[in-house]
C-alpha cells in the first residue's frame, strides 16, 4: 500500500491581510517649518529652499505654498521656531542685570545650536513673529523692573539684541564660539604686517586675538548692561 501524498498546506503568511500603506501625514505649517529647521541644522542656511523642503517632506514645492507664502516667510518661521527654545523668566527687580544677561546668553546659545541660522537673525532685526516678540517683551519687562525709564529700556532692547545677534553671527561663521584655528590664523597674519605702519596692532596681536571661551562676549555684555544702568533717565 502506497502512502498518501502529503497534503498541501496553505502558507501561513498568505493568510495574513496585506498591510495598508502608511498614511501620509498631511502637510501643515508646523511640519514644513520643522523640516526646514532640520535642513538648516544638517546643511546650513544656503541649502534652505522651498524645493529642498518639499524633497524633505516627499512632496512638490508647489504644495508648500498653501501653508507658507515663500522662502522669506519660511526663514522667519524657522527663526521663530528656534526662538521658542529660549527659556524666559519673570522679571525680578533685585536681579535684573543678571536676568538680562542670562536671556542674552540663552538667545546666543539657541542660535548657535542651529548652525548659521544667526544670519537670519541679523536680517530680522525687528521682532515681528510671536516668539521673537515674546523675547522682546521679556527684555522690556526685565529692564523696566530694574527701574529703567521707557526710552532707556527701548534703546536697551535694541542695542542688546543687535549686539547678541551680530556676535552670534560672527561666531557661527567661524564654526561656533571657540574657533581657535581662525584666531591662530589672524594672529599669524598680524605677525607679517609692517610693524612701522601698524605698531599698535603688531604689538597687541596676542590681546587682539585672545580667544578664551565666552570671555569676549561676556565683556561686551557687562559693558552694555552696566551702561544701561548708568544711562537711566536719559533724555533726548
Amino acid at each position: 500500500m502506497t502512502s498518501a501524498a502529503p497534503r498541501p498546506s496553505w502558507p501561513a503568511h498568505w493568510q495574513e491581510k496585506e498591510k495598508a500603506p502608511a498614511k501620509r501625514q498631511p502637510l501643515s505649517r508646523e511640519r514644513i517649518v520643522e523640516a526646514a529647521l532640520r535642513i538648516v541644522d544638517a546643511e546650513g542656511m544656503d541649502a534652505l529652499s522651498m524645493r529642498r523642503v518639499g524633497q524633505e517632506l516627499d512632496t512638490g514645492a508647489a504644495s508648500l505654498y498653501a501653508h507658507i507664502g515663500g522662502k522669506e516667510e519660511l526663514v522667519e518661521q524657522v527663526l521663530d521656531l528656534a526662538y521658542s527654545e529660549i527659556e524666559l523668566e519673570e522679571p525680578d527687580a533685585a536681579d535684573w542685570q543678571e536676568q538680562i544677561k542670562r536671556l542674552m546668553r540663552r538667545s546666543r546659545d539657541a542660535l548657535l545650536a542651529h548652525r548659521d541660522l544667526a544670519r537670519a537673525a541679523v536680517v530680522a532685526n525687528v521682532p515681528t513673529t510671536p516668539h521673537a516678540m515674546d523675547i522682546a517683551e521679556s527684555m522690556l519687562g526685565i529692564l523696566r523692573a530694574g527701574g529703567l525709564d521707557e526710552q532707556t529700556a527701548a534703546y536697551g532692547v535694541d542695542v542688546l539684541g543687535l549686539y547678541t545677534t551680530a556676535t552670534t553671527f560672527e561666531a557661527s561663521t567661524r564654526g561656533g564660539g571657540n574657533s581657535q584655528d581662525y584666531t591662530d590664523q589672524v594672529r599669524e597674519y598680524f605677525g607679517t604686517i609692517p610693524a612701522d605702519r601698524y605698531p599698535m596692532i603688531t604689538s597687541m596681536a596676542a590681546a587682539l586675538t585672545r580667544n578664551v571661551g565666552d570671555e569676549r562676549f561676556e565683556f561686551g555684555l557687562d559693558i552694555l548692561v552696566a551702561g544701561l544702568a548708568r544711562q537711566n533717565g536719559w533724555k533726548a
